[in-house]
């Protein structure tokens, strides 16, 4: 078949594509005459992108003269930089959801972020290009997955069901859909104008013993920039339980690129704040995650009951190059000392083994293959679980220069060669008598994780308790508030529209006399569900007190915040609670403010609605009242509207 079937839908116009400005963008960068002036006047007419690059263009500074138009964040990125990121912000913003129900569109997202921002950081390393241009790639490495859930929902749905690791899925994917996600990858990247020396790499990081790229080429560095940043993603996405696991191998491929362990955490620490704050930007979720030293500390173990007569073997990896010596060796700790004993023959496998494994001993040769003892063993002492470990180095003779050099890089012993039984012996008893100390400390600390995890819980249940209402479980007035000043605090970054709507239940008191209390009480938790079911999925509600609510409209200019107060009055006049046996009729004062350039912070949005309210009441109740330009002026509510 001469085209490709994700050619043919490419064709066709169906697979993910740029849209709006991004398109417009991306057209004009084709031409040669292109001027950035004209490509900085069409990034104007979108606040958003407009907010977005100025961000990058700013942290692209690196501490420079921080700049505040639009031209100059064009003028500082650059052309192709700049249709990079439009492209890949219109992707996002236009497939945040989709309709492959097994597909989840925000831990793709937040996993491709996080790709992105580390091919970033380590660009910042290894100078193999820009590294927003590795931003970019980084975001849509996974693409193809994407576009397969946009076009063949359900039975994209079915394959991702199964579960399946990288390979097993690629199989999948062409017996269900005769196609895979790589396939896709390569063709949206080369449809959004990605130079092949940048696509070919990341259609290739899944499987990078496919590529056949020579060894120290650019497009084998490339490849090997996005693997470790793929890796890293993993890490940072992964349940907790997993971490752990990751940990090891991400440090070995850090040192590769000249990256010790102290680095590498900053690296990857600077990556995850990056992807935080990207995440927020772009409405991507993220997870929270302990700093890079903290995910290095060994891992929570189940505490093994002591008993007199048994005793758990020691466990002892033993790295050697010769592999008829370390035979010998590993037969005399086995089969004398009865060690469960493992094996690796290079520097780092030894590391990574001693990551994975924690075994109770180390034994190390001094001269290894790849990584040198003293490397191995400096490297494992720069993490938690690797000063956890007891190292006994294996040295060519006593001579005191090379003693002292195991010593400095944090062995705990050393054994001269060639070994002498008696004194491996003795080396191995000590080991043994460490190992039960570190028992002994690990089942006391595991007490203390508990004796915390459990306070943790409680500060959490008390920090629920303390910003919610209790009558309706709705967000009190103090968590109201703080999402509202988060709301201000974000709408000045991106430049988008906010509005606040207070809403208070007419003749509230009658109810109560009427019905009682706990008839009141029935009302405020109908409405309260009510104006949840009428909000949008990103604005906020909560009860201020009484029978006032107030509505936090994100990115809502006034037609959309009177369009939602007409929504929140229809929803909750043709929902009447059910109390004793009675329906009790319910209407709704509303007041409206949206945030407008004389207002100072969100305590004048807040109070801009709250006077349009009490002109709502005053006029007769039932009424919707938009305060505005300094005037408060009535709308039509829903019954009257056209």
């Amino acid at each position: 078949m001469t085209t490709t079937q994700a050619e043919q839908l490419r064709i066709a116009g169906q697979l993910p594509s740029p849209k709006g400005v991004a398109l417009a963008i991306m057209e004009v960068c084709r031409r040669d005459d292109a001027t950035l002036e004209e490509v900085a006047r069409i990034v104007q007419t979108d606040p958003a992108l407009s907010s977005r690059l100025l961000r990058k263009a700013n942290a692209a500074g690196q501490g420079g003269r921080p700049v505040a138009s639009v031209k100059d964040a064009v003028m500082r990125l650059g052309m192709n930089t700049v249709r990079l990121l439009a492209m890949s912000f219109s992707l996002v913003d236009q497939h945040s959801s989709g309709p492959c129900p097994a597909f989840d569109y925000g831990a793709f997202w937040s996993h491709s972020l996080l790709l992105g921002v580390s091919a970033q950081e380590l660009c910042k390393v290894v100078r193999v290009t820009t590294p927003d241009d590795l931003f970019a790639c980084g975001l849509l490495a996974r693409i193809g997955e994407l576009a397969l859930a946009t076009i063949y929902p359900q039975e994209y749905a079915g394959v991702l069901q199964q579960k399946l690791s990288t390979e097993a899925l690629l199989e999948a994917e062409r017996q269900a859909l005769h196609t895979d996600h790589l396939e896709f990858t390569a063709v949206i990247l080369e449809d959004c104008g990605i130079p092949k020396a940048l696509a070919e790499p990341v259609v290739f990081h899944e499987r990078p013993e496919a590529s056949g790229f020579r060894e120290g080429s650019r497009p084998y560095q490339l490849l090997q920039l996005l693997v470790l940043a793929r890796r890293m993603a993993d890490l940072g996405c992964a349940p907790e339980a997993e971490r752990h696991a990751k940990v090891g191998e991400l440090m070995r491929m850090g040192g590769q690129i000249g990256l010790d362990a102290q680095a590498f955490g900053a690296l990857f620490d600077g990556a995850v704040a990056q992807w935080h704050s990207w995440g927020e930007l772009l409405r991507i979720p993220t997870e929270t995650l302990p700093d890079f030293e903290r995910l290095t500390e060994t891992p929570p173990q189940p505490a093994t009951p002591a008993t007199p007569d048994a005793q758990a073997p020691l466990h002892v990896l033993v790295a050697m190059g010769d592999a008829r010596a370390r035979a010998a060796i590993v037969a005399t700790l086995s089969h004398d000392l009865g060690c469960h004993v493992t094996q690796a023959g290079t520097g780092g496998e030894a590391l990574t083994r001693a990551l994975q494994e924690t075994p109770d001993v180390l034994m190390l040769e001094r001269l290894l293959p790849e990584m040198d003892g003293v490397e191995v063993c400096r490297a494992l002492r720069a993490t938690e679980w690797g000063r956890s470990i007891y190292v006994i180095m294996m040295v060519e003779s006593d001579d005191p220069d090379r003693v002292e050099e195991a010593l400095e890089a944090g062995a705990d012993d050393y054994l001269p060669q060639p070994l002498h039984d008696r004194l491996l012996h003795a080396r191995i008893r000590a080991a043994r008598h460490h190992q039960q100390l570190r028992t002994a400390w690990r089942d006391d600390r595991a007490q203390l994780r508990q004796f915390m995890a459990e306070l943790a819980l409680s500060n959490r249940r008390l920090e629920h308790a303390a910003m919610t209402d209790l009558l309706t479980g709705l967000p009190n007035r103090r968590a109201g508030l703080q999402a509202l000043e988060q709301a201000w605090s974000a709408s000045t970054r991106t430049g988008q529209s906010l509005a606040a709507l207070m809403i208070d239940i007419d003749h509230f008191k009658s109810i109560n006399d009427r019905y009682g209390h706990a008839g009141g009480d029935v009302v405020l938790q109908s409405v309260a569900k009510t104006l949840l079911s009428a909000a949008r999925r990103h604005d906020t509600v909560c009860r201020l007190g009484g029978e006032e609510f107030l509505l936090v409209c994100h990115d809502a200019d006034l037609r959309a915040a009177i369009l939602a107060a007409r929504r929140v009055q229809q929803t909750v006049r043709s929902h009447p609670p059910q109390f004793d046996g009675n329906t009790v009729p319910i209407n709704v004062s509303i007041g409206i403010a949206v945030r407008e350039p004389q207002m100072a912070d969100a305590d004048a949005l807040i109070r801009a609605a709250d006077q349009a309210l009490y002109a709502a009441k005053d006029d007769g109740r039932d009424r919707i009242f938009v305060s505005a330009a300094g005037k408060v002026l009535g709308v039509p509510s829903v019954h009257n509207a056209p």
